[in-house]
């Protein structure tokens, strides 16, 4: 069979060392006789990848000691309700949201129905294409916290400096964590579903401030209680342990790759010849703002949108999947997390090339 890449936003590629490491233990992991899947929870065997997946976590983004790791389920699209149910508990409040794009309007909406919303800053106007100049934001003076969406999965878009805040700042890093350091002290709490490049989806990290750990909303269940789930090590109930053994795969695989730090180098290495290739040419377009251009996902549109199937078509034929941008916005997108190798993008670039040479 020949090479695939998969460009999908997600669920996206994950590294083959790591797949062909889950096919080895597929059947009986480390001797045990069992498949990770097999697995009591609370059995000697799982406990230890449990631990050394957050341990492995903990090492990759610095995290310090007075934050909790959680592993959970439900998305990150369950966080945006729980969240506001866990920091508010309850309670009237003020939540302030830099709106970015299609993401950060799912999570305005969704917490409009446990506190009062104030949009601080929106890029809207330019049709989501930026990131609005922090000296413009309108920050209220009660909010409980401040929330914004780290990468927008949909438009291509991407915070590359963490912005300073007198309130918690509540981040969804869903697209964009683990691909550079990140300083999770200046973060009140850190939320990311696992699809893109964590490990397979129903997984969800939660990385939050202990003192931001009270008391919920009464109508939060128990297992979307954060206090009750950091108690339990994530254990309440049944965690998703095959998605949590994936993932404490792919954190020692970039452990292995050097760490953040080298992932960081690699990935700007990535969209730095996929943005010159589209920007070298009159064939491709990207709309975002050099300075807001996101590394994990690259949006980019023909001249002609008639010949849009017809690039597609020859992309999966020459092994390039999953490259229909979004239906809300149309065109390309070519989602490069760390799993994508330089391979895999420079296969595209050629292939970008020479269609435009064919049918430019």
């Amino acid at each position: 069979m020949s090479r695939i890449f998969n460009f999908s936003a997600g669920p996206a590629m994950l590294p083959a060392e790591v797949l062909q490491q889950a096919k080895d233990e597929m059947l009986d992991w480390h001797g045990s006789g069992m498949s990770v899947m097999e697995m009591s929870h609370r059995g000697k065997d799982f406990l230890s990848i449990a631990e050394a997946a957050e341990a492995d976590l903990r090492q990759l983004l610095a995290i310090p000691d007075n934050y909790k790791v959680l592993f959970l389920q439900g998305g990150a699209s369950a966080q945006f309700s729980l969240i506001p149910m866990n920091l508010l508990g309850g309670k009237p409040g003020l939540i302030d949201f830099v709106n970015t794009g299609a993401w950060s309007k799912k999570a305005i909406q969704a917490a409009k129905n446990y506190a009062d919303v104030h949009v601080v800053a929106s890029s809207e106007d330019d049709n989501f294409n930026s990131i609005p100049a922090q000296d413009s934001w309108q920050r209220s003076d009660k909010a409980a916290y401040l929330h914004l969406t780290a990468n927008e999965t949909i438009g291509g878009v991407e915070f590359h400096t963490t912005p300073d805040s007198d309130v918690p700042l509540v981040a969804d890093m869903s697209s964009n964590i683990l691909s550079r350091p990140v300083d999770v002290s200046r973060f009140g709490l850190i939320y990311a579903g696992a699809q893109k490049n964590i490990g397979p989806a129903g997984l969800t990290l939660v990385i939050i401030r202990d003192d931001l750990i009270g008391e919920a909303h009464p109508a939060t269940p128990d297992v979307f209680r954060y206090s009750v789930m950091a108690d339990t090590d994530s254990m309440s109930n049944t965690p998703p342990t095959y998605g949590w053994y994936l993932a404490g795969l792919v954190f020692k695989w970039l452990l292995a790759q050097g760490g953040l730090d080298a992932m960081e180098a690699r990935n700007v290495r990535k969209a730095g010849k996929l943005y010159d290739a589209i920007d070298s040419s009159d064939f491709y377009a990207n709309p975002v703002a050099k300075d807001a251009r996101s590394r994990m996902n690259v949006p980019f549109t023909l001249a002609d949108g008639a010949l849009d199937k017809e690039f597609l078509a020859g992309a999966a034929e020459a092994g390039l999947t999953s490259l229909k941008g979004h239906r809300s916005v149309g065109g390309m997108r070519a989602s490069i997390y760390n799993a994508m190798p330089e391979e895999g993008v420079d296969a595209l670039i050629a292939y970008m090339r020479d269609f435009e040479q064919r049918r430019g």
